[in-house]
């Protein structure tokens, strides 16, 4: 067996679930779920028409690169969502969501010959982690900083660390900060990439869920307005799961650095991540419909406005700048034993911080937090908010 296995390590929901085998949650309380960040609101009709009459795409092999529609159906979204012109052929690639995009990406760009570093935000979406280890690099957590509204500080990663540095993952909007990453941080990185040489991931799946009028920046974007419209050594990943509510046709695209997605793309040919034409058909329905986007964006704006009030009168939380998570300070500090109890007394059941991210530099900047998914409709949601709320009373007031 590959020896690499070994090194990774429980993904945080089975450490959940060894964490609750000993709990017996309250009967009293219907069991809700803010764990998972798994979207529950209704999938479009459009995309399941589409699906159902694309069938025809079943009796064929389909491409690895793509239906051409497809690839010009999200050059075009990029082109409304961030005033970008992309190439169809060269910039953009579908894939079978994020997930799977960014751990297949590290396999493409690690050269496991050297002593290849790959950094990863903490706390971070595991994914970059195992892709890291699998690859065979090394990995640097670089914490989030409440000073900066939970972004990196890029400062604080040595300078040694970068030079070894192969592939950085950057995650903006954040999860399961809700942070997005200003454009200096984008220029600092941007330049980092250009002294040392290394490959920026931008996973980019939460870009449509945001709470104030301005949509997130986009790396690519950023790239854009500093200049770069080569987009060396930057590739942005982007999905269709939360913004289309369709986490189960696993479906997305990844854009940017034409060279390095040639690469991808001879990767993903031996790797047989071919999309559905089934799916691409319907994918396309989704890319080229932005109504059903801003009425799904409105219900979480909606939901929120309802939730973050009645949190933030007893624990240090607010409104994210975009994503579907509150990253909450828990009283007394204990995350771990904040989820346990409540599950057992108001049978709610929330995510330890400290699992989503790793003891670094002395200290794991999850501990003491705990991430709480909005994802139900907005009655389940502050039915949990009102449980929460009267769990920290009965126990921290």
């Amino acid at each position: 067996m590959n020896p690499l296995l070994s090194s990774l390590q429980p993904y945080p929901f089975e450490r959940l679930k060894q964490l609750f085998s000993t709990v017996t949650p309250n009967p009293a309380y219907a069991p809700i779920s803010l764990g998972i960040g798994e979207p529950r609101h209704a999938t479009p009709q459009l995309v399941l028409d589409a699906l159902t009459k694309a069938t025809a795409h079943l009796a064929a092999y389909p491409a690895t690169a793509g239906l051409p529609a497809l690839r010009e159906s999200c050059v075009n979204w990029m082109q409304r969502r961030y005033s970008l012109k992309l190439d169809a052929a060269t910039q953009v690639l579908p894939v079978n969501g994020s997930r799977e995009a960014l751990f297949a990406f590290a396999q493409t760009v690690i050269d496991p010959t050297r002593d290849a570093v790959v950094v990863c935000p903490n706390p971070f979406y595991q994914i970059y982690e195992g892709a890291a280890l699998l690859a065979g690099a090394q990995t640097y957590y670089a914490p989030s900083d409440p000073a900066l509204n939970f972004n990196v500080n890029w400062d604080s990663v040595p300078a040694d660390v970068w030079a070894k540095t192969q592939l950085l993952f950057v995650c903006s909007p954040g999860n399961p900060t809700g942070a997005v990453m200003p454009l200096s941080d984008w220029e600092k990185l941007f330049s980092l990439s250009d002294k040392y040489g290394f490959v920026i991931a931008s996973d980019e799946c939460y870009s449509e869920i945001y709470f104030r009028e301005e949509a997130p920046l986009g790396g690519l974007e950023a790239a854009a307005k500093l200049g770069r419209a080569d987009f060396k050594n930057l590739v942005a990943f982007t999905s269709l799961s939360k913004r289309s509510n369709v986490p189960g046709m696993r479906s997305g695209f990844v854009a940017g650095d034409a060279n390095i997605l040639k690469q991808f793309l001879l990767y993903r040919t031996y790797h047989g991540s071919a999309m559905s034409g089934m799916v691409q058909a319907a994918s396309i329905a989704a890319w080229d419909d932005e109504a059903h986007v801003v009425a799904n964006r409105e219900q979480y704006r909606q939901k929120f406005a309802a939730v973050t009030p009645l949190l933030e009168a007893v624990m240090d939380v607010r409104l994210p700048d975009a994503g579907f998570y509150l990253w909450a300070a828990v009283p007394g500090g204990d995350d771990v034993a904040f989820a346990r109890d409540l599950l057992a007394q108001y049978n709610v059941t929330v995510l330890p911080g400290s699992y989503l991210a790793r003891d670094a530099q002395g200290f794991n900047p999850g501990a003491g937090r705990i991430r709480m998914a909005l994802v139900a409709e907005t009655a389940e949601c502050l039915e949990a908010a009102q449980r929460i709320v009267a769990f920290i009373q009965k126990n921290h007031s």
